[in-house]
C-alpha cells in the first residue's frame, strides 16, 4: 500500500453491456485484469488499484457530459508511441473514437504524444505515450 495511491476509482455507466465491451477490450489492452463481476457491475485491476464500472439503480440521467463539472477524463499510461498509435488504430472497432483528430497525437500540446478518446456513452480516456 502506498499512502495517498488511488485505491479504486468507480464508474456510473447508463449501459454496463456496452460499457463491459468497450472498457473491457481498453483495459485488458493496457494490463489490467478483471478482478469482480456481479449483476450490475464489473472491476478490473492493476497493481492495488482497481476501476469500476457500475450500473447502479440510483443512477439518476442516461448519459455522460465529459464537459459538465465533474469527471473529465481518465488518463492511462500508454506505453511507446507505437503503442498509442496501434490502440488509436484499432479502438474504433471496440466503441471508442478519436477526438481532436485534427490535432492527434499532439492535442495536449507540442511535447505531448498522445490519444484522446471517448466511448460512445460519453466517457474519455487519454492514452499518454512513454516521453523519449
Amino acid at each position: 500500500m502506498t499512502v495517498g495511491g488511488l485505491h479504486h476509482v468507480e464508474v456510473w455507466v447508463p449501459d454496463l453491456a456496452a460499457a463491459r465491451r468497450s472498457w473491457g477490450w481498453l483495459l485488458g489492452e493496457l494490463g489490467w485484469t478483471p478482478y469482480q463481476d456481479w449483476p450490475a457491475g464489473v472491476s478490473w485491476r492493476h497493481g492495488p488499484t482497481y476501476l469500476v464500472l457500475e450500473e447502479s439503480p440510483a443512477l439518476t440521467g442516461r448519459t455522460h457530459d465529459r464537459r459538465a463539472p465533474g469527471l473529465n477524463h481518465l488518463a492511462f499510461h500508454a506505453g511507446p508511441p507505437a503503442a498509442v498509435d496501434r490502440l488509436t488504430a484499432v479502438a474504433p472497432g471496440h466503441g471508442w473514437a478519436l477526438l481532436f483528430p485534427d490535432r492527434h497525437p499532439h492535442a495536449g500540446g507540442p511535447d505531448s504524444y498522445a490519444a484522446y478518446l471517448t466511448d460512445n456513452q460519453g466517457y474519455e480516456v487519454e492514452l499518454v505515450a512513454e516521453a523519449d
